[in-house]
């Protein structure tokens, strides 16, 4: 809970500050409970939510739920403001934003709301008009009318990024909708798997989260066969098919000359992306330390860790929708550099990142990493090195948690072993 002092002073220096002064620079220097930040923006949108009706640009952001599949609610998100509101639905502008910046702009999003089967894709006013909105090129307007004042709980978990209050709709309205023609064409090719138009649309330089939107949306896939499909699963389908789809090449490829290692400082998280030579494996492990979302009360780091060898894995990864994210990061990086390897992730998650926004973060900040420039190595020994001192976590516990590391300092005594006899 927000304790009654703690948010007096924060409504104090936000009532006292000065013009120039950004109100959430305010918000994060106090922000140190998650439930300060959700109190500050709940108070923020209640002059939007207080009303039956809401218009506004939507940043052809749709979202659907998962909860009662078959039966799920589908609907926009829109915001009660006009223009360009595209940088609101596109992840892939976000990596310079703080936390407090990204909420923002998520919480400005109203989710309207429509009960409906996940194969009534081509039945109803309302599923037509929400398909047309994943399709649109740019943002369009929208007029919605609620049964309800739209309930003001900011929506946070590490699968989607986070938005605003919601409320089911009585009504729904668009205007000036333009379709992207390679959306467009990919949704008039009732021909086509899903598959294939996830990876024609990826080829084209449709941006990941747009083609996560269409696929959601129930716009893809053979004609009688196409669902709305939740917005979670969409997320990962989308990333596991691509990365999957380059996968296919890159074990083509002859293996990497030299161990190649990008690290990278984002929203208080680390990242060591690690690549080495050898046939294709990949590993992602993540430290989360306490205070932490997926540690909030433990005392302890708590590690986690998801491996595939060369013929992939049959289950869902232990750590979530971030596995796949990284993995179709890594494999974009491969492909770019025509060489296979040996891929490992090592992500320390520190205090600084107060709530989950989304496994976005995981694809745009390994993606950002493998931006720059290498440093590389030959041995296990510069590698351990490096990790020791890029690391806050120690070595020995990294290699208790990941396979690929305990194979190496496997290889490497057995290595000494034979030297020494």
């Amino acid at each position: 809970m927000l304790g009654g002092e703690t948010r007096k002073n924060l409504i104090n220096e936000l009532n006292e500050s000065s013009p120039g002064v950004k109100r959430s620079d305010i918000v994060y220097r106090h922000m140190r409970d998650p439930a300060l930040l959700r109190y500050y923006y709940r108070v923020k949108m209640m002059p939007a939510t207080d009303k039956l009706e809401l218009a506004g640009s939507s940043p052809t952001d749709v979202f659907v739920g998962r909860f009662g599949y078959p039966k799920v609610f589908i609907g926009p998100m829109v915001p009660p403001t006009f223009g360009d509101t595209s940088i609101l639905g596109t992840p892939e502008r976000w990596r310079n934003l703080s936390i407090p910046s990204i909420v923002s702009y998520r919480s400005k999003l109203v989710r309207g709301m429509h009960l409906t089967r996940v194969d009534n894709v081509e039945k109803g006013r309302m599923e037509e008009m929400v398909r047309d909105l994943a399709l649109a090129e740019r943002p369009a307007e929208a007029e919605l009318n609620f049964s309800k004042k739209p309930f003001v709980k900011l929506s946070f978990n590490d699968e989607v990024q986070p938005f605003g209050p919601s409320a089911i709709m009585k009504t729904m309205d668009l205007y000036n909708v333009k379709a992207d023609r390679k959306l467009e064409k990919a949704y008039s090719d009732t021909d086509a798997t899903a598959t294939t138009s996830l990876i024609e649309l990826y080829e084209n330089n449709i941006p990941v989260s747009k083609i996560q939107q269409a696929l959601s949306a129930g716009t893809l896939g053979r004609g009688k066969s196409r669902k709305f499909v939740p917005t979670r699963w969409s997320i990962t389908a989308v990333d596991d098919t691509l990365s999957k789809n380059l996968l296919k090449d890159v074990k083509s490829f002859e293996s990497l000359d030299a161990i190649y290692a990008f690290y990278h400082v984002s929203l208080d998280n680390r990242w060591l992306i690690i690549f080495m030579p050898g046939n294709w494996e990949y590993e992602s492990a993540e430290a989360w330390y306490p205070k932490t979302v997926w540690n909030e009360n433990g005392k302890d780091i708590s590690i986690y860790s998801s491996y595939e060898g060369y013929r992939g894995r049959k289950t869902y990864a232990e750590i979530g929708g971030c596995y796949y994210a990284a993995r179709l990061a890594v494999t974009e990086k491969l492909s770019e550099m025509h060489g296979q390897g040996r891929v490992m992730i090592l992500r320390e998650v520190h205090e600084g990142y107060l709530m989950p926004v989304g496994v976005w973060n995981v694809r745009e900040h390994v993606r950002e990493a493998l931006t720059m420039k290498p440093v590389v190595m030959n041995t296990s020994e510069e590698l351990f090195s490096f990790i020791r001192s890029k690391m806050d976590i120690p070595l020995k516990d990294w290699i208790r948690n990941c396979k690929i590391l305990r194979d190496i300092m496997m290889q490497k005594r057995i290595s000494e072993y034979l030297i020494s006899k």
